[in-house]
């Protein structure tokens, strides 16, 4: 964050602190400061250090060129210096893939799309690449092609969780790529990675009825581990809980007024905070997408069509199953959503559109390529503690001026800023109304500018029940110290993957200096992995976090013979599109100088006054009509 002294003591003046029921959060104005590009579209993204994002985009022509000379589809960001440096290891094109972390911390990135003729990038459909973070920029992207490392089958946007022994489930995808799934491209089934001989499938990929009853909207299913170790998953406007060791589905109740939160219909979900207090009970709260039927053709569909402003409410329990979903409605309606915490607890809730849907160009009235309009420039914060009726707050919050449409991501970094990238509803770099976007924004929430907790002593790897000391230093006199361990998770199309919030029990010696905190109670409340602790003052003041491995650091089981099997009973696609890409005609309209970052930081402070960018957002949301609750 830059900023001048002037403005941080305006920041500071403004801020407060407000009780809740989660303890406290800092009130006041929020900053939102455009600075560097990221080289690449980003059309996913991951914190892997506590200084640098892996990102990644598609087989296109961007600015940013690889060690081949040719355009570079991923790049990684230093949060320090914010500039970026090519990757040039993804060989293979990582267009929509799913994404995660292993227990050891190796990244990994599942599937993707075909080649493209006249682009580099072999077939990536099948591919899965590893990157083992690194701090001195040495580090780049392993990926075969999907020779060896690969999946059982094709998987275009499939789902990816990390399981309590440390793999990888992946779930569901299509074969090839469309606007929507359908019957003949679905892959119903999921896999482990590394494989596993289980439910009578020796490291081959398993039936999971689920995907076909949520055709045609299932691309990208929502997953999460569930603190008995089942997988909550969310597809369509269904939900279920998935016992993986036995392979068996319980279904749970639909996604009330007929809202689909997948592809392309794009809501959000995010799992609301584990706590000791809530005895780690899940909840989820799924927000936006869309009411539209997904039966109908894509020449129905129209950019215009309004999002839903509805978020539904679960808690996972007996009793919480038997109430159902519990409906509240945003300030505005929202697609293509991201959600995921903030150390504080509350949920960040931003990018994404107010009309149409994901995808290219496929809609009856496709503004450009995009299928969608009206970005929801505005972001917002939702605090699950709060009242029912007065959650949603967008106080301080700054619109911003950059559309974050299909292909754009945002997650919270290590030190509590947010890190917001991407857009691109073009096939191809375009710069028309919604073009390809390469500035990256930071959003300061107030507790930026407060002064914060620090803590040292924190080791490579932390045990599950184990105690571990902390030396802390405080700002002031505080007595009630929480610490979090967060799983920063994995963003892509609106989708947040292996995103996770579990609260430790600690206690603070009586003179302040010593923290004694207790790991996560159980690998399935915390899956081994990477995550990062934050400290956080009883004021919601987050102390920058540090990174560690949950576990031992090993990597997960291995079964060879199920390895074996899988390379011998299934076979890599090679598919490749027949017709070149057609470049589309593309003026220099609103971002030309997004490709060489000739422009200067730029910072807003607070809620801006009505723009015409503004205006033609609240104009939308009175004009569109909502989902119903």
């Amino acid at each position: 964050m830059r900023c001048s002294p002037q403005l941080l003591a305006f920041v500071s003046a403004a801020i407060s602190f407000i009780p809740s029921a989660s303890g406290a959060y800092v009130s006041g104005d929020w900053v939102l400061t455009q600075d560097g590009t990221t080289g690449v579209s980003a059309l996913q993204a991951a914190v892997v250090t506590e200084s640098t994002i892996i990102i990644l985009d598609k087989s296109e022509n961007n600015p940013l060129l690889n060690n081949r000379g040719t355009p570079a589809s991923a790049s990684e960001l230093n949060l320090k210096t914010r500039t970026v440096r090519p990757l040039s290891g993804a060989v293979s094109n990582v267009w929509c893939s799913g994404g995660g972390f292993l227990s050891n911390g190796t990244f990994i990135e599942v599937g993707g799309n075909p080649q493209e003729p006249g682009f580099a990038e072999t077939n990536g459909i099948q591919a899965i690449r590893h990157f083992d973070p690194c701090e001195d920029e040495t580090c780049d992207i392993f990926d075969d092609s999907g020779r060896i490392m690969r999946t059982t089958s094709s998987r275009w946007y499939p789902g990816v969780v990390r399981l309590e022994d440390g793999s990888a489930m992946i779930v569901g995808g299509c074969y090839l790529n469309d606007w929507i799934n359908n019957a003949t491209m679905n892959n119903p089934t999921y896999e482990f990675y590394p494989p596993k001989n289980i439910n009578g499938h020796n490291g081959t990929e398993i039936p999971m009825p689920f995907l076909n009853d949520t055709l045609k909207a299932n691309l990208f299913p929502y997953t999460a581990v569930l603190p008995d170790g089942r997988v909550f998953i969310a597809a369509n406007n269904q939900t279920m809980i998935f016992d993986w060791k036995t392979n068996t589905e319980t279904r749970l109740p639909n996604i009330p007024n007929g809202v689909r939160i997948s592809y392309p219909f794009s809501g959000g979900v995010a799992m609301l905070p584990l706590t000791p207090e809530n005895n780690y009970t899940p909840e989820f709260l799924i927000c936006g997408g869309s009411a539209l039927d997904d039966q109908v053709d894509q020449d129905q569909i129209s950019s215009q069509d309004p999002a839903s402003t509805q978020c539904s409410r679960m808690v996972i329990s007996e009793e919480g199953i038997a109430a159902g979903w519990k409906v509240e409605q945003m300030p505005i309606p929202r697609h293509m959503v991201d959600m995921f915490p903030l150390p504080d607890g509350r949920i960040m809730i931003i990018n994404g559109a107010q009309t149409g849907m994901s995808a290219y160009p496929s809609a009856k009235d496709a503004i450009g390529e995009s299928n969608a309009d009206h970005p929801a420039f505005q972001s917002f914060v939702y605090d699950p503690e709060a009242p029912e009726g007065s959650r949603f707050s967008m106080e301080g919050i700054p619109e911003s001026p950059i559309a974050r449409m299909y292909h754009s991501v945002a997650t919270l970094t290590p030190n509590g800023t947010i890190f917001i990238a991407g857009s691109n509803p073009n096939e191809d770099v375009c710069f028309a109304k919604y073009p390809t976007e390469y500035r990256a924004e930071y959003l300061d929430p107030p507790y930026m500018f407060q002064p914060r907790p620090s803590y040292t002593g924190l080791a490579s790897n932390i045990t599950y029940n184990e105690t571990f000391e902390l030396q802390v230093e405080l700002p002031a006199s505080y007595d009630n110290l929480t610490v979090v361990l967060m799983d920063l998770g994995y963003s892509t199309h609106g989708v947040h993957m292996g995103t996770r919030y579990v609260k430790l029990n600690s206690e603070l010696s009586e003179d302040g200096s010593t923290l004694t905190v207790t790991g996560p109670p159980t690998p399935q409340i915390y899956p081994p992995g990477p995550a990062y602790i934050y400290i956080v003052t009883a004021e919601g003041v987050p102390s920058f976090g540090h990174k560690t491995i949950v576990g031992d650091g090993q990597s997960p089981p291995t079964d060879e013979a199920a390895r074996i099997n899988m390379l011998e009973n299934t076979y890599p696609t090679n598919i490749t599109y027949e017709q070149p890409r057609s470049l589309p005609t593309c003026g220099q309209v609103g971002g030309g100088e997004s490709i060489t970052g000739s422009f200067p930081p730029t910072a807003i402070t607070g809620n801006t006054r009505p723009t015409a960018s503004s205006a033609s957002s609240a104009a939308v949301s009175a004009a569109i009509t909502s989902t119903p609750a």
